[in-house]
């Protein structure tokens, strides 16, 4: 019996979804386009037609979502004066993981002068999935970033919920080559206990974070002056030259709605695909 689990854990293994796309942008006469390009495994991104000055990208994964031992790195390079919003083309999902974790690796890089927009839909965990996640953002001092993450545990409207699992999502930003955040979140083990309690999410099955730089006072004092229109809890502070918006919710859809209104006040422009 032993033998025949350990070959199936063999064949587990060696059928794990592997994925990497890593390009740059660069901006000519006032107009950002794609310059080199590489793409392996089931990871895949497409550019739609250009949007004003700006370029927006689709990420795809052909995989169907992710599973245990799944690993995708992203690595993206905005040129000087250059202006990019990535997403993706729905949710991502990550299934229950009988061995090894999940891997998803982001790296970021801005020049001076120019603005990445990160707004990916959400990512979505099943019951007893396991996922490591690493972001490594590296800004010029003249630089923008808006990158917002939203991550439910289960499909609350199917009646599911992640009771077991393992999140790991660790956070590194630097300015002008100095590190000015550094965070890492962990939830393992019996997450839907811990996400009732009162000090974590009480009760809650979504979270989201909201990074914008450069943020400032004035930037939170607007976002506060939507506080009574958020369905779910919302919290924003700045520091260091950035602001940071904290986001709890019953829901994914209640978290969504919260975001947008949020994203309004800083008068992003959202990713098409967010609205259908």
């Amino acid at each position: 019996m032993r033998s025949e689990l350990s070959a199936t854990s063999m064949v587990f293994e060696a059928n794990r979804a592997r994925g990497a796309v890593r390009f740059d942008v660069h901006s000519r006469d006032g107009v950002t386009r794609r310059g080199t390009l590489h793409e392996s495994g089931s990871l895949r991104v497409r550019f739609p037609s250009p949007e004003g000055e700006g370029l927006s990208g689709v990420f795809v994964n052909t995989a169907g979502g992710v599973a245990g031992g799944d690993r995708f790195d992203i690595e993206i390079a905005a040129g000087q004066a250059s202006r990019l919003t990535l997403t993706t083309a729905a949710a991502e999902k990550v299934y229950r993981a009988p061995g090894a974790a999940a891997e998803l690796n982001i790296a970021l890089k801005v020049a001076a002068g120019a603005h990445l927009g990160w707004l990916p839909q959400e990512t979505i965990l099943f019951d007893r999935a396991r996922v490591h996640r690493r972001f490594d953002i590296a800004l010029d001092d003249a630089a923008s970033l808006l990158l917002c993450e939203i991550v439910v545990f289960g499909r609350t409207a199917m009646g599911e919920r992640m009771e077991q699992g393992e999140f790991v999502d660790r956070w590194r930003l630097s300015r002008g080559g100095r590190l000015v955040f550094a965070e890492t979140v962990r939830l393992d083990g019996d997450i839907g206990a811990k996400l009732a309690r009162p000090a974590v999410a009480k009760g809650g099955a979504a979270i989201g974070t909201a990074l914008i730089v450069p943020g400032d006072e004035a930037l939170v004092e607007r976002i506060r002056e939507a506080s009574e229109s958020f369905a779910g809890e919302v919290g924003i502070s700045a520091w260091n030259g950035f602001a940071m918006a904290r986001f709890c919710a019953q829901d994914a859809a209640r978290l969504r709605a919260d975001m947008m209104a949020v994203l309004a006040r800083t008068g992003a422009a959202l990713p098409r695909l967010w609205l259908n």
